[in-house]
């Protein structure tokens, strides 16, 4: 999949982008996030794109330019949960493990109510492959023994297998959205 994915060409890629920013902005009262009010606008934390990933920015852009509070989020050590920082347009962010780029540490931490999740493979049933080192799943877990967290797959709609495995320690998604469409997960 990885090969796959990094065969898509820049201008392919930024149109993904834009597609991916139309359609999850369309989906957002079907998701349940049809807030407009400052009082029950929910937060968003996504991610700066590494490689071949589809990137999510522009969305970020949008949802940040509608009054959305947004982060990026911090590696904080191995086999630990990815903490969240504010994050809007134009910040200068910090060199970070994996080749990732973060916010600085006087940013604000937030407790984010939708992740927008990278992946390199996702099925119907919300499962989800990362690169293994099981950093989102290990967030999900923290943040739903909380409160509710809406996990939001972000992938080109070729990434979508028949199943992806799915272990004790895997966390589900609700929705992905691609650059075809909104999908929501329907677990078998």
């Amino acid at each position: 999949m990885s090969e796959l994915r990094a065969g898509v060409d820049e201008p392919a890629r930024r149109r993904a982008a834009e597609r991916v920013k139309a359609n999850f902005l369309d989906a957002m009262t079907e998701m349940g996030l049809p807030c407009d009010t400052a009082e029950c606008r929910a937060a968003f934390a996504g991610y700066w794109p590494k490689a071949s990933e589809l990137d999510p920015r522009p969305l970020l852009v949008a949802l940040d330019g509608r009054g959305y509070a947004c982060a990026l989020p911090v590696v904080v050590g191995r086999r630990q949960p990815l903490r969240f920082r504010r994050w809007s347009p134009g910040m200068a962010l910090e060199p970070a493990s994996f080749g990732l780029r973060e916010p600085p540490e006087t940013a604000s931490e937030i407790s984010p109510d939708v992740i927008l999740a990278p992946l390199l493979a996702f099925d119907l049933g919300g499962n989800r492959l990362g690169y293994g080192a099981g950093f989102y799943d290990r967030t999900l877990e923290r943040l739903r023994q909380h409160c509710r967290v809406l996990a939001v797959g972000v992938a080109y709609a070729f990434q979508c297998v028949d199943a992806v495995p799915f272990g004790s320690g895997d966390q589900p998604l609700e929705w992905v959205v691609t650059d075809e469409g909104v999908r929501r997960s329907v677990p078998s």
